[in-house]
């Protein structure tokens, strides 16, 4: 049976910081063991902006080489990124990922749009089958696209063929949030975890 709201006939997740957890820290809180050193690594080295370049659509291969270049004395720990990226997620999110289940046991369609590089996508993806309840994910380094950017979300209505009116967006960034709302989404910005989304879902009357 396929439920729709009044309001809303689909539900649109990010991924990182909204099913998962995402941290480079992660990984390499495992290979360094100095707070100091491990902090300044992350600051000047394995840097998130130099990572958000992957989600761009730059290869990680690429990325990599020009930070051994950079830093050669690092070698060891930058080649370490590639083999060991799935290091950087180390589990879901609390709640979420029963959400989906639930949207889904209703009929609810589901998507997704997520700032994720080809190449690590192509790492997490077999990894997270609750995804398979997707009907569609627009990835940010495939398409050479990245949130916030409206021409993603434009993208991602064209693909998955709903109004953005019809559709409930779900981030935890509020640039991303703005401009989805920008552009006519509704949206839920998820900031307060899973119980605040079960309400506005139950809200929606969509679970």
């Amino acid at each position: 049976m396929r439920l729709v709201s009044a309001d809303v006939d689909a539900v649109v997740w990010d991924i990182g910081h909204v099913l998962v957890q995402w941290s480079i820290r992660y990984l390499y809180e495992k290979l360094i063991d100095d707070p100091a050193e491990l902090d300044w690594f992350l600051e000047h080295v394995v840097t998130v902006p130099w990572h958000f370049r992957h989600d761009a659509g730059e290869p990680l291969a690429d990325l990599i080489a020009e930070k051994v270049a950079a830093y050669p004395e690092h070698r060891a720990l930058i080649e370490a990124y590639a083999p060991r990226w799935l290091d950087t997620i180390p589990g879901p999110i609390d709640g979420t990922p029963a959400l989906v289940e639930a949207l889904a046991a209703k009929g609810v369609p589901q998507f997704s749009i997520t700032n994720f590089g080809a190449d690590t996508w192509a790492m997490f993806r077999p990894t997270f089958p609750l995804l398979d309840h997707m009907g569609d994910v627009v990835v940010s380094g495939v398409e050479r696209l990245m949130k916030p950017d409206p021409a993603i979300f434009d993208l991602a209505a064209r693909r998955f063929g709903h109004a953005p009116e019809r559709m409930l967006f779900i981030d935890d960034n509020a640039a991303n949030i703005a401009s989805a709302a920008a552009l006519g989404w509704r949206v839920h910005h998820f900031t307060r975890g899973a119980e605040a989304l079960d309400a506005d879902l139950r809200g929606l009357g969509l679970i």
